[in-house]
């Protein structure tokens, strides 16, 4: 079954080059106005009888490190994601249903990986080069759309811990929160690497929705190898692996004589692997004692609680559906099997500030992610045994400050700053031949343009 479905999904995944290389072939008679006109609008237009959509966005964005970190320099890096939406009533007559697949070309180097050495990469396109399917599934809508099923490859990030505020924000952390992203087995469902699962969300009243979902525990094989190599091309859909679940609640209200909009989730997810101790081995020896294996103990299952609240804190006076936004995110795991225990999110979003440019944004944020207390353990053991002053992780932070400008109809320029504090949660410099210094603080610039086609 699950080579048919790999197959399928390799055809899927040429078809959406294919379709995609047509709908850039815009026709000879196209000429003014939107210059989108006449390709893959036009080639929609077409398509639109049986149902179908087809979609293409790239983002490509040179971000340099300044100061700090491991070295100096800067990349370029990219991502091609092209899509299709089908209604499957329209196209075949199966009611309620509907169709999504993309697949990502990925190319370039990680300013993260290559030059920073933090846990929270810079970018959330940051990934190993590769072409891979990302999204796979069917999603079926019953009760009048207030119960929604969906079944296939799919992430977690675009409904679980989220806000519609951090859209806007470069750093992964700010999309997919930096605790799940560093403790998960492969990250977690979320870009580059979606997996199998199921999810259900449920419209229990007009204010209160359900999500929950269960998805196979890893993107990747078991062992040291990067799931992004092990899973190169998104077509390894694993579904024996231990599972990952997670459910949250969302209460949405409108506020004071306005009616300013805001919500309130909270949820929390159960991981069935087993997971590393942090500090111990299986005999109680802590791992940096030079009497014992030096391997870790084995903890079974892991954990996490989470929050999120968003809220509107003021309308636009040119359009009553923009403004000022805020958010705010927070996340605990167990201390003894995750290098981070604790996490923290939170900054604002503001829109339609101006009537001569109506979709620019800007924003700032910030996030903490504390390293666990297993962690700083072994830090301090190493320090007992050898000796040496090496540092004790503490935490790392991001600052981020940033402008979405429209240059053109789907066409968006992003300038980004961001600020990395100690990187790798304070780690040691891999430059610094004492062991005794941290990475330095980062200083990162860059620029993100994104076209949407």
């Amino acid at each position: 079954m699950i080579g048919v479905i790999r197959c399928w999904a390799v055809r899927a995944s040429m078809a959406l080059v294919a379709f995609v290389i047509l709908a850039f072939m815009p026709p000879s008679s196209a000429q003014g106005g939107d210059w989108r006109d006449g390709g893959l609008k036009a080639l929609n237009e077409r398509l639109d009888q049986w149902g179908v959509a087809l979609s293409a966005t790239y983002v490509g964005e040179v971000l340099g490190n300044a100061s700090g970190g491991i070295r100096r320099g800067a990349v370029y890096e990219g991502r091609l994601d092209v899509g299709i939406d089908v209604d499957l009533e329209r196209a075949m007559g199966w009611r309620g249903a509907t169709f999504h697949a993309n697949a990502f070309q990925i190319h370039g180097p990680g300013l993260s990986r290559d030059y920073i050495g933090n846990l929270m990469l810079v970018s959330g396109i940051e990934a190993l080069p590769s072409t891979r399917l990302y999204e796979f599934w069917i999603e079926q809508s019953l009760f009048d759309g207030r119960l929604q099923v969906k079944v296939g490859q799919q992430p977690s990030d675009t409904e679980f811990i989220d806000s519609k505020y951090d859209d806007i924000f470069v750093n992964s952390a700010l999309g997919w929160p930096g605790i799940t992203g560093v403790i998960l087995p492969a990250g977690g469902p979320s870009p580059p690497l979606a997996v199998p699962g199921v999810r259900v969300k449920a419209q229990l009243s007009d204010a209160i929705t359900a999500y929950l979902a269960v998805f196979n525990g890893s993107a990747g094989a078991p062992g040291p190898d990067d799931p992004q190599i092990t899973n190169a091309n998104g077509l390894a859909f694993r579904v024996n692996d231990p599972p990952w679940l997670i459910g949250q609640l969302k209460y949405s209200y409108r506020l004071g004589a306005l009616g300013l909009p805001g919500s309130i989730a909270a949820g929390g997810w159960f991981h069935f692997d087993e997971f590393d101790d942090e500090r111990w081995t299986a005999q109680g020896l802590s791992q940096a004692d030079p009497l014992g294996t030096g391997e870790p103990a084995m903890r079974r299952t892991n954990r996490g609680v989470f929050a999120v609240y968003e809220q509107r804190l003021a309308s636009s006076a040119f359009d009553p559906g923009k403004g000022i936004g805020f958010f705010m995110r927070a996340s605990i795991s167990p201390s003894d099997r995750n290098l981070v225990s604790f996490y923290f999110d939170g900054g604002i979003q503001v829109s339609g500030f101006s009537a001569a440019r109506p979709d620019d944004r800007f924003g700032i944020a910030m996030t903490y992610a504390r390293i666990s207390d297993g962690a700083r353990g072994l830090d301090r053991d190493i320090q007992r045994f050898t000796g040496v002053a090496t540092p004790i992780r503490d935490f790392e932070a991001v600052f981020e400050a940033t402008y979405v400008a429209m240059a053109a109809p789907g066409v968006a320029v992003q300038p980004v700053f961001q600020y990395v504090i100690h990187p790798g949660g304070g780690a040691v410099s891999p430059n610094d031949p004492t062991q005794t210094r941290r990475i330095g603080d980062a200083a990162v610039f860059g620029v993100r343009t994104t076209i949407t086609f």
